[in-house]
């Protein structure tokens, strides 16, 4: 690498100007003060940690997403976390061990061997909640509205959530005794919408029912009357298809109560974090991205590894990315020019203005490298000296 070329970063590395991290940070604090005012506890985790750890039941498409290197001291294979979600699990069904619910939030980076998303970043910033310990919608509502919340707090407006339950397809594989290849054959088309495919890879199968079932969820898609649409596509197959349906239909109408407004699209074909989710999945989406800027789902396998099974729910989402959709920031603290001057007064003022909340910007001595005055600084206040004693004065324009 040539000295011009030391500046460069890595595809997709991404470093943060003044105005852009403030923005992160400021949005970072607003959220993480909303999760604590509805009782989720934060939590630190570790940046590496041992792989297998990392990509506990995420299955394969996270440990492709895992930076890989080798612990000098012990010779294990470590892991540069690509989610903190599976972190938050250990420490629930590890460390914590309580009895009943609990609620913990998170913010960290995060780092993939390749973006999510043509030309997308590969260090985002993520932040998310989770809710362990229990089985009902009533959590899995709870974390919906968490999120529509947390979107709603950080400026995003004409939010749209997709809403799916991959028991539903679950359930259908089971009854029907698929092999692993037809599953994944099936997940892969019906992720991709892709009806002469779909009708390919069951053209084998002797099962009219079965044929029947999968060609509907793709067509199960749209508003409310999906529902009542799906109990009679589905009907007389299992009784744990129908219970799936019934529970997304719970969870639908127990969010729109508190969320009357919000766009909601029903998808019996959505299968997000299929090989990492048990239950109902959800992803919310805004004008001018094209990716989901939230996401989430039930997820209540994922403790066992940690010697612990508990029901999970939870979402997480990208900082990063929700500011990219927001006006530029407006550093909004008005700091105060102080000159260059040894006066005790001086220093006595500039400590009480800074304890009591304010930016105080100190001049340079000029003959060093100071060249630029108050406005310059991006100071519109200065501090005066007046009959002894040091005032702050706004600059005339």
């Amino acid at each position: 690498m040539t000295n011009n070329e030391r500046w460069l970063l890595p595809d997709g590395m991404e470093e943060l100007l003044p105005a852009q991290a403030e923005q992160i940070e400021f949005l970072r604090r607003s959220i993480l003060k909303l999760y604590q005012r509805w009782g989720y506890r934060y939590v630190l985790t570790p940046l590496v940690e041992h792989f297998d750890s990392l990509i506990v039941g995420a299955g394969n498409d996270m440990g492709q997403h895992t930076f890989k290197l080798v612990d000098e001291m012990t010779g294990r294979l470590l892991g540069v976390r690509a989610d903190i979600t599976p972190q938050v699990s250990r420490i629930d069904a590890h460390r914590l061990q309580q009895d009943g619910p609990s609620r913990l939030c998170y913010a960290g980076p995060v780092l993939l061997t390749r973006p999510r998303e043509l030309g997308g970043s590969r260090n985002p910033m993520q932040i998310g909640a989770e809710l362990y310990g229990h089985a009902g919608i009533e959590s899995d509502i709870e974390i919906l509205e968490l999120m529509l919340t947390s979107l709603h707090k950080a400026s995003l407006k004409n939010v749209h959530l997709d809403l799916g339950h991959v028991g539903i397809f679950k359930s259908l594989v089971s009854h029907f005794g698929l092999d692993e290849t037809i599953e994944k054959q099936l997940f892969d088309a019906l992720q991709r919408k892709a009806s002469p495919e779909l009708a390919q890879i069951l053209v084998g199968q002797k099962d009219k029912h079965c044929i029947a079932a999968f060609h509907a969820l793709l067509e199960l898609h749209g508003d409310e009357t999906v529902f009542a649409a799906a109990r009679e596509k589905l009907s007389g197959i299992s009784d744990a298809v129908l219970t799936a349906v019934t529970e997304l239909e719970n969870i639908y109408r127990g969010l729109i109560k508190r969320h009357a407004n919000i766009a909601v699209h029903i998808d019996l074909a959505e299968l997000r974090g299929y090989r990492y989710h048990t239950g109902v999945v959800f992803a919310a989406y805004v004008p001018g991205y094209w990716q989901a800027i939230a996401q989430g789902g039930r997820y209540d396998e994922v403790g066992k590894v940690f010697g612990r099974a508990r029901p999970a729910t939870g979402y997480s989402m990208d900082l990063r990315a929700i500011c990219q959709l927001l006006e530029d920031f407006v550093n909004d603290t008005n700091p105060i020019f102080a000159p260059a001057m040894q006066d005790e007064a001086l220093e006595a003022t500039i400590h009480t203005l800074r304890e009591s909340g304010e930016c105080v910007i100190r001049e340079l001595p000029s003959q060093l490298g100071q060249r630029a005055g108050a406005v310059q600084a991006g100071c519109q206040r200065i501090l005066v000296q007046k009959n002894n004693q040091w005032l702050v004065e706004e600059l005339e324009s």
